[in-house]
């Protein structure tokens, strides 16, 4: 639970970077990997390098945004600091994967089912960073899954505190494997993404409970479990939308024989 991991002189690597840079190697690279079968890989690097940008900087200012009485008290500790908020950063990234399929006249939902797994596996080494830097905390425990921090900066030291990022981490690596397991079988393009949609909205809500740090709140929900809503309808419109479509298309194929 150190962020600071070594130091090279005077560049030191920090965990939260560190797991973040190895998670999007991984992600690439099972990416990559899939993408050999039928679809260019190329377009997986170009992808791959614009949802980082823009969803870095998407979750970044939805970070702003639920921090926005910090931000304008203390600009320089907003900015400068490792905030972020994950949804900010799918949807930019989604948004921005759309413009960059569309433009280029490929299908967005073939890549988007390509890249999703690897997104959640990233996610799941993020959470590992987060565990590491103390942020994205749980509430306070007596339970034996408790943990104490000593050196955070973040996270109170010295309290047993349930590892929410530890559970997150597990949840995204489950969802990828079930989503590349889904994936093998032939699919309508897009149920993969449609899938992803409905697991992690399903369990972002559910860790919010636990979690103790301030995200900001809609009503009585936290600005994450407003959104995981809202993208769990989503998810389950497209899924069950593309079954009708898929089985549609099958019955027509089956009627033409």
């Amino acid at each position: 639970m150190y962020n600071d991991i070594f130091a090279i002189g005077p560049v030191e690597i920090h965990g939260y970077g560190l797991m973040i840079a190895i998670g999007v190697f991984c992600a690439l690279w099972v990416a990559a990997k899939r993408a050999k079968n039928n679809l260019d890989v190329n377009v997986v690097y170009d992808l791959t390098f614009i949802v980082l940008i823009f969803g870095f900087i998407g979750a970044k200012l939805l970070y702003i945004l639920v921090e926005i009485e910090t931000m304008i008290k203390d600009p320089m500790q907003i900015l400068s600091g490792s905030g972020f908020v994950v949804y900010g950063g799918i949807l930019s990234g989604l948004l921005a994967a759309i413009l960059y399929c569309k433009k280029k006249k490929i299908s967005f939902l073939k890549y988007f089912d390509l890249l999703i797994p690897s997104v959640a596996i990233a996610q799941g080494f993020g959470r590992i960073g987060c565990f590491l830097a103390g942020c994205c905390y749980g509430s306070e425990t007596d339970s034996f899954i408790g943990i104490a921090f000593e050196h955070s900066e973040i996270a109170p030291n010295g309290v047993k505190l349930i590892p929410t990022q530890l559970f997150s981490s597990a949840g995204d690596f489950l969802i990828a494997f079930i989503l590349i397991m889904y994936a093998k079988k032939g699919r309508s393009d897009g149920k993969v993404g449609a899938l992803y949609l409905i697991l992690y909205s399903i369990g972002r809500f559910i860790i919010e409970f636990y979690r103790d740090d301030y995200r900001g709140f809609i009503g009585y929900l936290s600005t994450s479990q407003f959104i995981s809503v809202i993208t769990l309808i989503i998810g389950i419109v497209m899924f069950f939308k593309l079954t009708k479509r898929w089985i549609n298309h099958e019955f027509e194929n089956r009627l033409h024989r």
